[in-house]
């Protein structure tokens, strides 16, 4: 049987997945190593397909471990953002775009995703500014008809 690359990956991931659950358990009874580098960027990247595979809070349990190792690794706070996004955990979401636009002020896409963020828990004056800084810092169509420019 031939897989495309998206059943690939799909399947990748539950293997990913189911193997992590078993891992998780070993863990536990002491059987297996502590957490290394490694084996948290294993667990970044099985966040990452399980956020695609629209599981955000699987992505979130992944990836608080990582964070609390490496707490400076701005691309893992900035998934765990978008999964708190995804799983409408608005507040958790806000503060880990704040964390990554404290670390890089210029990261056009924390600032979009701040400020949609913002949007949906209805606070439309303080994503306006947010919309705009994405739309000056990378002028994509649809960063630009986001912060809408021409309405003042």
């Amino acid at each position: 049987m031939r897989l495309t690359l998206g059943e690939w990956g799909s399947r990748a991931a539950c293997w990913v997945c189911l193997s992590r659950r078993s891992l998780v358990g070993r863990r536990r009874e002491g059987a297996l190593p502590e957490r290394t580098p490694e084996t948290h960027v294993i667990d970044y990247r099985a966040a990452e397909q399980l956020l695609e595979a629209r599981d955000p809070r699987g992505a979130v349990k992944l990836l608080d471990p990582v964070i609390a190792a490496h707490p400076e690794n701005t691309a893992a706070r900035l998934l765990r953002a978008r999964a708190f996004f995804a799983a409408a955990q608005l507040r958790p979401a806000e503060l880990e775009f704040l964390v990554v636009l404290e670390r890089e002020p210029d990261n056009a896409f924390a600032h979009f995703a701040l400020a949609r963020t913002l949007e949906r828990a209805n606070r439309a004056d303080e994503a306006q500014r947010h919309f705009r800084l994405a739309a000056a810092l990378d002028p994509r169509p649809d960063y630009l008809a986001a912060a809408r420019f021409d309405n003042g």
